[in-house]
């Protein structure tokens, strides 16, 4: 017989107050960036280094030249750094999701993220997709949009990343 009442999981999950889920994506985001930013600045020093000596080479040669930032040098330092990112955020966003619903940042903030329909820890697919959603367009800024959405999204407050991946971010009751 099928009871009406939820229990266990669904029974507790409540939408998480939007300063604590703020307050856990900056602590996961000062993380990744600190990551990545420790790759990026060799690389990064390694590529201006580069284009400083094709600058400096072209000066020397006297002769009107083009000298293209973008070559092999410089977009396997940038290929270096972007699989830094992804890498990382699958190690840090993903996989800890799947395994506990929840980051270093939501732990810290006592949150979690659920499935939408059985209120348990996402799928990895879901997961992915969750994290991919939130993490590229928000490298373009236009991901920015997508985060402020969940300011004006009833009942379960999501953001497009949780809508594409059936998810929610559940926090004790406010």
């Amino acid at each position: 017989m099928c009871s009406r009442r939820p229990r266990g999981r669904q029974a507790s999950a409540r939408p998480a107050g939007l300063g604590r889920r703020l307050a856990a994506r900056l602590l996961d985001t000062v993380v990744i960036a600190g990551v990545t930013a420790a790759a990026a600045v060799p690389l990064g020093t390694r590529a201006v280094d580069h284009i400083e000596e094709k600058i400096d080479a072209a000066k020397q040669s006297g002769e009107k030249v083009t000298v293209w930032l973008l070559d092999g040098t410089t977009t396997s330092c940038l290929g270096a750094v972007l699989a830094v990112l992804l890498v990382f955020g699958v190690l840090y966003e993903v996989l800890p999701t799947v395994r506990w619903g929840r980051t270093l940042g939501k732990k810290l903030c006592g949150l979690e993220v659920r499935d939408i329909e059985g209120h348990e820890p996402p799928a990895f697919g879901r997961a992915l997709v969750r994290w991919l959603v939130l993490s590229v367009p928000c490298l373009l800024v236009v991901g920015l949009a997508g985060v402020v959405w969940c300011l004006f999204d009833k009942p379960w407050s999501q953001g497009w990343h949780d809508k594409a991946a059936h998810t929610f971010v559940a926090g004790p009751a406010r």
